[in-house]
Parts: C-alpha cells; sequence; structure tokens
C-alpha cells in the first residue's frame, strides 16, 4: 500500500468531528492545514486532462505518489486526492471540444465543436465519451491503488448554466436568455438529470471502496457530499437565477446528504437570499475573487450566512484564520488553511499555530 501520512485513529476522529459539524453540534471550526515537504522533482500537472489519454492510469498515479507520501495533516485536514479535468468536465463527457494546455500555465477550457442553434441543441448521455470513459478510468485506479486510505473525490462535474455555455460561448447563452428562455430551461433541466447520472455512476465507484465522498473542495461526508456552483450566475439578475439556477441547485441538493455551493465573487452575492432559502443546502463556500479582499475582510457577509443557520467554507491564511475566529467565533466554519511557501514546515510551527488558534475561543482535538 502506498505511503500516506494518516492513520486508522486519525480517520476516525476526522469521521467523529466532522459528521458533528455537519451536524452543528461541533462547537468549534473545522480547520484544514496541510504542509507538504520540498520534493527534488517537478510537481505534476494540476489538471489530469494534461497527460495524453493513452497513458495509462497507473502511470499517472506513480507521478503524484511522491507528493502524497511527503503530506502532513494537522487538526482536520485529511489525505484527498482531487480528480480534476477543469471546472465543468462535463461538457466534455457531453460533447464539448476539452482545451486543455500545460503552458506557459495551466488552464482547461471547453467551447463548441460546431455552431447549432439552441432549439437544434440535445445533450444526452453517451457511455462512450471519451472523457467519461478517461474519467472513470482514472477513478477507478486511484479507488484501486489507495482504497480507503485516501478520501478520493468526483470530478468537477461543474453547474448547468456553466456547461450550456460550452456549448453556445458565454455571449451566445446571455443572448439565449433573452431571446429563447424556454429553451435555455429545457436544456438546464436536461443538465440537471444528467449531472446526477454522472455523480452516481462516480460514487458507485468511489464511495463502496472508501469511507465517503469528497469533491473539488477538500470537504467529506460519509454520505453524499458536493461543491455546488453556477458561475455563470455572476453575470444574470436574481430573477433569471431564481428560473435557471436555484431549481438546479435544489434539485441536487435533494440528492445529496450534504450539499454546499460555491459562491463565487461579488457578482452572486445578489442570489445569497435565494441560496440560503433552499432547506437542504447545507453550507455556502466564500470566494471573493481575484483583485478583492481576502475572505476575513468579509466578517460581515460570513455572519449573515453562519446567522442563517448554514455552514461556511473559506480559504484563508493563518492570520485570516485568527480574525475570523476573533471576531465570529468559530462554531459553524471549516477554515482550510493556506501558509505561504516554506511556512509551517516544522511541525512545531504548525501545533503552535494551532494552539493560538485554538486560544481564542475554541478547542482543537
Amino acid at each position: 500500500m502506498p505511503q500516506v501520512n494518516f492513520t486508522e485513529e486519525d480517520w476516525a476522529r476526522i469521521e467523529r468531528d466532522t459528521m458533528a459539524w455537519w451536524a452543528g453540534e461541533l462547537q468549534r471550526p473545522l480547520v484544514n492545514l496541510l504542509v507538504t515537504d520540498p520534493l527534488p522533482v517537478k510537481k505534476p500537472f494540476e489538471f489530469l486532462s494534461n497527460y495524453p489519454l493513452d497513458m495509462p492510469a497507473d502511470a499517472i498515479i506513480d507521478l503524484y505518489e511522491p507528493w502524497l507520501a511527503a503530506t502532513h495533516y494537522y487538526a482536520d485536514a485529511f489525505p484527498w486526492w482531487w480528480i480534476n479535468f477543469g471546472p465543468g468536465i462535463a461538457a466534455g463527457f457531453l460533447g464539448a471540444k476539452v482545451n486543455s494546455v500545460s503552458e506557459p500555465s495551466e488552464t482547461v477550457w471547453f467551447s463548441p465543436r460546431k455552431e447549432v442553434a439552441i432549439h437544434d441543441l440535445d445533450l444526452a448521455y453517451d457511455p462512450e465519451n471519451t472523457w467519461w470513459k478517461r474519467v472513470k478510468e482514472m477513478t477507478a485506479a486511484i479507488v484501486e491503488r489507495y482504497g480507503n486510505n485516501l478520501a478520493i473525490s468526483e470530478t468537477d462535474l461543474g453547474g448547468n448554466l456553466d456547461i450550456l455555455a460550452s456549448f453556445r460561448n458565454t455571449d451566445g447563452l446571455l443572448y439565449d436568455l433573452l431571446d429563447q428562455p424556454d429553451e435555455v430551461e429545457r436544456l438546464t433541466r436536461k443538465i440537471t438529470s444528467l449531472w446526477i447520472r454522472y455523480y452516481d455512476e462516480l460514487d458507485a465507484i468511489i464511495r463502496p471502496a472508501c469511507r465517503g465522498t469528497s469533491c473539488w473542495t477538500p470537504i467529506w461526508s460519509t454520505g453524499k457530499t458536493y461543491m455546488l456552483q453556477s458561475d455563470f450566475s455572476y453575470m444574470i439578475s436574481p430573477a433569471m437565477a431564481e428560473r435557471y439556477v436555484i431549481p438546479d441547485i435544489s434539485a441536487c441538493c435533494d440528492h445529496l446528504d450534504h450539499g454546499f455551493y460555491h459562491l463565487d465573487g461579488k457578482g452572486e452575492i445578489p442570489h445569497l437570499d435565494l441560496l440560503l432559502s433552499i432547506p437542504r443546502l447545507r453550507g455556502i463556500q466564500w470566494i471573493p475573487g481575484d483583485g478583492q479582499p481576502t475572505p476575513d475582510q468579509w466578517l460581515p457577509l460570513l455572519k449573515r450566512i453562519r446567522d442563517s443557520g448554514k455552514l461556511c467554507q473559506v480559504f484563508v491564511s493563518p492570520a485570516g484564520a485568527l480574525r475570523i475566529v476573533r471576531n465570529l467565533g468559530g462554531k459553524g466554519f471549516f477554515l482550510v488553511v493556506q501558509p505561504a511557501e516554506q511556512e509551517f514546515l516544522h511541525p512545531e510551527d504548525a501545533h503552535a499555530f494551532l494552539k493560538t488558534l485554538a486560544g481564542e475561543d475554541i478547542s482543537l482535538s
């Protein structure tokens, strides 16, 4: 079995405290802090789509093994593999072109293979789709290699409007919302049903062999969890979001045990009340976006989320984590602490930070 710096006792603690957090019974935040030792080898690609489709899955996994073995987990962090084929790879499953590049910097985006009028656009499940088969192959191979020693994510399927935009382009879909609203609704409903099918087929590979489920962010559940999203909603009104986005999020939450939503940028804040009204949505992840103040500078927004009865996940610096706990307390938060490079390489430094954090108003076991 490949090396993972995590024990059965660690997993028992993660399950106990994480499930208490989901239930609203944990009186402190979850704190995810992991540190990877420097390695003398090049870091593997962020996007698995940047490896040739004919490269064996096991050969790809071999490239990541040293990095997993060099990672140390503090507080509520756990071993986790995000199977990353780009945000919204479900568009690729449905026939969109997957544009994956590794230089000068890594990125993945999706585009139409040909221009099709929206009323002629039909999206259907294809079991032989190359990208769908590749994602299932990689998922199964990682499950076989690591089993229940690792939290293995569902891939980043994407949101219904984001996926549809990959077939209409962003400008085209914005016009469609005005000119062809019924067609947009037809296709978004279809995408939601396909999303659930893709999720369940991957879940059938992951959950029987693993301890639970995860997704493209380090969040975990013994049941079905996912970080839902609609980045396209940044550009539309709450009325449009209510028609096209909220039914999708609600349907997915009804299908999940622990559904979360990725609130990506201030343009999505107008939709927050609609999201908070979804009964089975368990929490909100706040990402301010490039050029914006860090999450700990949005205390009124974080308080609004938590006061609604929802949980809240943020990515913060060590100082940011301290600021949130000092001002709002820790209960209900999931603080993904992102130290600077070379910070906390010595375990005593990580423990000292956690002790300081615990000294505010929480206790970290």
